[in-house]
């Protein structure tokens, strides 16, 4: 009997983290339809690049880098400051998905993934709307 991958093993590791994220930020900067997401992040996206690929690795099921250097994630009182409503919550899933189709992220590891982002960005609402 085999046993079943982490989403991190089965996109390809690290490698695909980095490049997921890179392309996530990419799109946010890119797309207009993106603009109010863009508006809660720094101009000098290094340091959000930065955490979100080392929280992705191990909400994905990779090693823990995220919480050594930054303490435990704590996801919704780090977001608590900015407005996030089912416009906000959309706007980073097209985002997501879409970076995780340019990276080739398909299949049942991609369905597995979006159900997660939706479960998380859903949770991470702090506005009725």
């Amino acid at each position: 009997m085999s046993e079943r991958k982490s989403p991190y093993e089965a996109i390809g590791g690290i490698d695909k983290v980095d490049e997921l994220v890179d392309r996530f930020y990419d799109l946010m900067a890119l797309e207009s339809g993106l603009v109010e997401l863009r508006a809660m992040h720094p101009p000098d996206l290094s340091d959000s690049r930065e955490k979100l690929k080392f929280f992705l690795t191990g909400w994905m099921g990779g090693p823990d880098v995220y919480s050594p250097k930054y303490g435990h994630p704590m996801l919704r009182a780090r977001h608590l400051p900015f407005k996030i409503g089912i416009k906000e919550r959309n706007q980073w899933l097209v985002c997501m998905y879409k970076a995780m189709e340019d990276c080739g992220i398909t299949g049942e590891v991609a369905t597995q993934l979006e159900e997660a982002f939706l479960k998380t960005a859903d949770w991470m609402r702090n506005q009725p709307n």
